[in-house]
């Protein structure tokens, strides 16, 4: 299962997981956005496409998903994979940077960008980083490997999870199961990760025409 197909049709591949695993369900979307936000090489698993797929099963009785305790599950996945990922970066962020192997798994460009993000909002990077893939993987190793107090992190931490997962949670439930949507899925998306991306493409203009000047 290549991962572009699986992000592509995850609707597919959720209602498989779903049938295949069934209580295990719970366990591997927690994994799949612990690693997602936690692991900082990992930064393209599915993390908003996931929560909606996921809320739209739940939000139809067949699958008998939970949708109060997906939420609880997604939440706690995305705070604790953002802590170890923050520790990371606390203990071995400039050790891997400068490592000449563990330096070409950490994308350069997403980490400068993480950076830059961090330099111009400070703390509401954490919270704002949240809904943009790839940015928020590496924005709390940056945060661990600079100055920032656990305690502040955790709060920007929980603040910025518990709005991503509201958010993608409430869309997925609402608007998952509408036929036009289901029909053109794959789309959606699409569109999802283009939407995320277009903060990205921004700031990586803004740099662009910096370095020009």
């Amino acid at each position: 299962m290549g991962l572009v197909d699986f992000i592509l049709h995850i609707d597919h591949h959720m209602v498989n997981i779903v049938n295949n695993f069934g209580l295990w369900t719970y366990l591997i979307l927690f994994l799949i956005i612990f690693i997602e936000t936690g692991v900082v090489i990992l930064p393209f698993l599915p993390g908003d496409s996931l929560i909606f797929a996921a809320m739209a099963l739940a939000a139809n009785p067949k699958y008998g998903l939970l949708a109060w305790l997906m939420f609880i599950i997604f939440l706690a996945a995305a705070v604790l994979g953002d802590s170890m990922n923050y520790e990371i970066g606390e203990h071995f962020g400039e050790y891997a940077t400068r490592n000449k192997y563990l330096s070409k798994l950490i994308n350069k460009d997403h980490l400068d960008e993480a950076h830059h993000f961090f330099e111009k909002h400070g703390g509401k990077t954490i919270a704002i980083g949240r809904f943009i893939p790839l940015i928020r993987t590496f924005v709390p190793f940056v945060a661990g490997s600079g100055t920032m107090h656990y305690g502040t992190f955790l709060k920007y931490n929980f603040i910025g999870a518990f709005l991503w997962v509201l958010v993608c949670s409430a869309a997925g439930y609402l608007f998952g199961n509408i036929p036009v949507v289901q029909e053109h899925f794959s789309m959606i998306i699409i569109g999802i990760v283009l939407v995320s991306l277009v903060p990205v493409l921004i700031t990586a203009i803004k740099n662009s025409k910096k370095k020009k000047a």
